[in-house]
């Protein structure tokens, strides 16, 4: 619950009733393309990942591990279907909070109001960083990207959803990775 861990006792006595603590095992869908997303993940243990379906084949989005938290921002502020889905990729434990309740619980304090803000802002940052990468670097230079700045995410998942992460196929991705480790053994 880190994104609310500097609440008032008061605050946290209004927000944490309205949390639902859910066990998801490998394969579960959090968030399901094509119905609205109306609720935020708290993620307290394992990871999970978005992806979309693009000519037949599942296309990584993101990544989303403990004490992130996992939504579709515009489906759950605009109300309307994700454009995507969101699987466990390991067991996992969570905390969902409903739009309609995190909404009750901000009438009650307003600091909960401006965690809640800085929580959302966090997720937008997110989006906005992934798709910075796409727009700006090779993909040489995202996979350099992510072992600087999130080397547990290449640690973690499989080279094969790494690759349709970063955009590139199985080949070019091992190619990358074995140049790097090659060059830094040198």
């Amino acid at each position: 619950m880190k994104p609310f861990a500097e609440l008032s006792a008061d605050s946290l006595e209004y927000l944490f009733p309205h949390f639902v603590k859910l066990e998801f095992n490998r394969g579960s869908e959090l968030i399901q393309s094509g119905k609205p997303c109306q609720s935020l993940y708290l993620i307290e243990q394992g990871y999970c990942r978005a992806y979309n379906i693009q000519d037949g084949l599942e296309v990584n989005l993101n990544f989303y591990f403990e004490f992130e938290t996992v939504t579709n921002l515009n489906s759950y502020i605009f109300n309307t279907p994700s454009n995507f889905t969101v699987v466990a990729c390991e067991p996992m434990l969570v905390y969902r909070i409903d739009k309609k309740n995190l909404l009750a619980a901000i009438q009650q304090s307003p600091e909960i109001d401006i965690a809640g803000k800085k929580n959302l802002q966090l997720i937008a940052a997110k989006q906005e960083r992934q798709l910075q990468l796409y727009r700006i670097l090779t993909a040489k230079g995202r996979y350099e990207f992510l072992e600087n700045t999130d080397p547990a995410l290449l640690q973690r998942v499989p080279i094969s959803q790494l690759a349709s992460y970063l955009g590139v196929k199985r080949e070019t991705l091992s190619r990358i990775r074995n140049k790097r480790r090659s060059s830094k053994t040198l």
